[in-house]
């Protein structure tokens, strides 16, 4: 919203972040001058570098394209719990199989028969394997 003040620099500023979060804001001015509402639509058009889209009574409407969010790779990073569903057949013949939920973590692994074990075994230590 733009006061009375007019097009300040903190309104300038605060468009722009919402620019770059939403690609398309609309701005309500309180003036009743309808030139001096044209000249700050195409003002904040030109500083913010946007697009004009529409401007109808009080409401300009401006848009720019938003930037590509970059996302930061970790090497480091393991591979979270993954959910498996798994049937558990009954030892009795004609029963309906039961339906279990296992969370595997990433360090796991699923066996055909529906257990979990670890995805590679512990290391033994060295020095405590050795007695002398």
């Amino acid at each position: 919203m733009i006061g009375g003040d007019g097009l300040t620099p903190a309104v300038i500023k605060e468009a722009n972040a919402a620019l770059s979060a939403h690609g398309l804001i609309k701005i309500r001015v309180l003036g009743d001058d309808r030139a001096a509402r044209e000249l700050m639509y195409q003002a904040l058009a030109n500083e913010l570098n946007a697009a004009p889209i529409q401007h109808i009574g009080k409401l300009l409407v401006l848009w720019r394209p938003m930037p590509e969010k970059e996302k930061a790779v970790d090497e480091d990073r393991m591979p979270g719990p993954r959910d498996f569903k798994v049937l558990k057949y009954s030892k009795r013949g004609g029963q309906r199989p039961e339906v279990k939920t296992l969370r595997v973590l990433g360090n796991q692994r699923l066996t055909p028969g529906g257990q979990v074990k670890r995805a590679k075994p512990k290391m033994k230590s060295l020095k405590k394997g050795r007695h002398d």
